[in-house]
C-alpha cells in the first residue's frame, strides 16, 4: 500500500485512538459535551491537521511525486494547494484548542476546500477514469469523511440554551413590578368606580 493509501488511514485512526484514550481517562459519568468536544479535538489535530501539514510537504516539496499519486502532470498550482493545505493543518491545530467559534471558522474553509477537491477528484474518476490512489484511494474518502464530521460534531456540541437562573436582586425587582402592576389595576378600579359613581 502507498503513503498516499496509508497516511490518510493513518490520521483516521490515530484520531479514534486518542479520542477513545481520552474517553477511557475522562471523567465518570462521561459528559456528553467531553465526548463530543474530545471527538472534535482529536478531528481537528488529526484528519485536518496532521493530513493538511502532510499535504503541504508533498505538494510543496515533492511536487512531482504528488502529482504522480494523483494521476496528474505536475502544475504550478500544486505549490498554491500546498500553502492551502498550510493554512488549514495549522489552523486546524490552533483551533483544536480553542474556543468554539475558531473551530466552526476552520470547519467552513476545510469543508470549502475538502469539499471542492473531492468534487474534482470524482469529476476526474468520471470524465478521465482516474483511478489512482491519490485520486480515489482513502484520500476521496476523507475529502468528504472530514469536514462531514467536523461540521456534525459542531452541530452536535451546540448546547440548547438553559435558562438562566435569577439572582436574587432579579427576583426582588420582579417581585416589586408585579406589586406595583398590581396597585395600578387597584388604582384604575377605584378611579371608574369613582367617576361612574
Amino acid at each position: 500500500m502507498t503513503q498516499v493509501a496509508l497516511v490518510p488511514l493513518f490520521v483516521w485512526v490515530a484520531a479514534l485512538a486518542c479520542w477513545g484514550i481520552s474517553l477511557w481517562r475522562g471523567p465518570r459519568p462521561l459528559p456528553r459535551w467531553f465526548v463530543i468536544d474530545r471527538a472534535l479535538r482529536y478531528v481537528f489535530v488529526f484528519p485536518l491537521g496532521v493530513l493538511g501539514l502532510w499535504a503541504f510537504i508533498g505538494h510543496v516539496m515533492f511536487p512531482v511525486r504528488a502529482a504522480a499519486a494523483i494521476g496528474w502532470p505536475p502544475s504550478p498550482f500544486q505549490f498554491e494547494v500546498g500553502y492551502a493545505n498550510l493554512g488549514i493543518g495549522l489552523a486546524s491545530l490552533y483551533a483544536a484548542f480553542t474556543t468554539f467559534y475558531a473551530r466552526v471558522a476552520v470547519a467552513i474553509a476545510a469543508s470549502c476546500f475538502l469539499g471542492g477537491a473531492g468534487i474534482g477528484h470524482v469529476h476526474d474518476i468520471l470524465a478521465y477514469g482516474n483511478l489512482t490512489p491519490g485520486n480515489a484511494g482513502p484520500i476521496l474518502v476523507t475529502d468528504f469523511l472530514t469536514p462531514a464530521m467536523a461540521l456534525g460534531l459542531l452541530i452536535a456540541s451546540v448546547r440548547r440554551p438553559k435558562e438562566k437562573p435569577r439572582s436574587p436582586d432579579s427576583q426582588a425587582l420582579e417581585a416589586e413590578i408585579e406589586v406595583a402592576r398590581g396597585a395600578m389595576r387597584s388604582y384604575r378600579e377605584a378611579l371608574d368606580r369613582f367617576v361612574k359613581g
